[in-house]
């Protein structure tokens, strides 16, 4: 565990977010060889999972990074209200062929309002509110992540200028807030469906997330052609 000091947003000197590493194993995956290492988060108790590809980036280029919230209804059961599984299976296919590493943030579940509270914002969606009105209506945070944690693990790993694989500019905000420097946005947008496209352009057009939703081919569409099809980036 690291004890340099670091500047948030160059700002007054912050103390680094205490998160204590395991050891490195192996894990081969239906998207290729992967290492794996967990994480704790030493303030919450929260543990997190480093699923990095043993190939080397290319040399002058900076690491492809995915900071994935952790979905049960998409990245298990596979849900078609979000596109959450689709962008995880769309990212390790990425970081197998070109090297990089996913960042598994488990606790932020709905944008961190937790299993049950995100169930429960389903059911307001399905009386006709949007995902952030829901969450509104639950008198809960838009979007309550906080990727301190997530930061200080990337710094621990060396990784401190990255290309981050998302569509969301306020992940790279907040990153860069922490010390970790976005030098390059990779789109994981992927094809809509009927189920999730409300969804999707509330993310657009309430969240600033980096959506074409049809306008141009998405970035993952070819790449999740022969993957399994699977809210909130």
């Amino acid at each position: 565990m690291t004890t340099s000091t670091k500047h948030d947003g160059g700002s007054a000197a912050r103390a680094p977010h205490p998160v204590s590493g395991g050891p490195i194993v192996q894990l081969p995956t239906a998207f290729g060889e992967f290492v794996a290492q967990a994480w704790t988060d030493l303030v919450t108790g929260v543990e997190h999972l480093a699923v990095s590809s043993p190939v080397a980036h290319r040399p002058g280029r900076a690491p492809l990074v995915r900071l994935h919230s952790e979905c049960l209804t998409g990245d298990v059961f596979g849900s078609y209200r979000c596109d959450c599984g689709e962008q995880l299976a769309y990212a390790l296919e990425l970081i197998a062929e070109e090297g990089g590493t996913l960042l598994y943030l488990r606790g932020q579940e709905g944008r961190g309002i937790g299993l049950a509270n995100k169930i429960k914002a389903y059911a307001l969606q399905e009386a006709g509110f949007d995902t952030v009105e829901a969450n509104e209506q639950l008198g809960l945070p838009v979007d309550a992540r906080c990727y301190k944690a997530a930061a200080q693990i990337l710094a621990e790993m060396g990784l401190h200028e990255i290309r981050l694989l998302s569509n969301n500019p306020d992940k790279q905000n907040r990153l860069a807030q922490a010390g970790v420097k976005v030098v390059e946005m990779v789109p994981t947008e992927v094809p809509s469906r009927e189920q999730n496209l409300r969804y999707l352009q509330t993310k657009k057009n309430r969240m600033d997330h980096r959506l074409t939703l049809g306008e141009t081919e998405p970035a993952g569409s070819h790449a999740i052609a022969t993957t399994f099809e699977h809210e909130q980036d």
